[in-house]
């Protein structure tokens, strides 16, 4: 059974050295950033969204268990308005993916929306993750925006 708890202080640090790193490597993959650029831009822009850490207003900072209570990755989730949540990261350990517990995570990500006073949810994917937008859309997510991009 996959449950959430929010993170301690230790886990945020753990967490938000790893989250800087992957954001960085994403956004340099999706041809966002240049490989030089990208770690101070991941570092900025982490800085501005948390300027308090865990305790940053609106933000909600989860660590995702396993039936054994083990941690198996990560979610944030920030409340944007009266109306929608936005999922800024979801984040499942690659030795425990494949198990359920991200779409089992995410349908707990809508449950703790509901508690927060919202009616919507929504989270950004980038277009090379056809893994998670997959499961995205088997949770009924709808695409609301593309934007596509090519070389010439």
């Amino acid at each position: 059974m996959t449950t959430l708890r929010r993170m301690t202080k230790e886990e945020f640090v753990q967490y938000n050295d790893f989250s800087i790193v992957a954001y960085a490597k994403e956004k340099v993959a999706a041809g966002n950033w240049t490989e030089e650029e990208a770690l101070e831009k991941a570092k900025t822009t982490h800085a501005e969204l948390l300027p308090d850490g865990r305790h940053t207003a609106n933000h909600f900072l989860y660590t995702i268990l396993n039936e054994e209570r083990e941690n198996v990755g990560s979610l944030w989730i920030c409340k944007q308005s009266t109306e929608k949540a936005f999922i800024y990261d979801i984040r499942v350990s690659d030795d425990h993916q494949g198990q359920g517990h991200g779409k089992k995570a995410m349908r707990l990500a809508e449950e703790e929306a509901r508690k927060i006073g919202v009616q919507k949810i929504g989270l950004h994917v980038f277009g090379h993750n056809t893994v998670a937008r997959k499961l995205y859309e088997n949770l009924s997510y709808k695409t609301t925006n593309v934007k596509m991009e090519k070389d010439i």
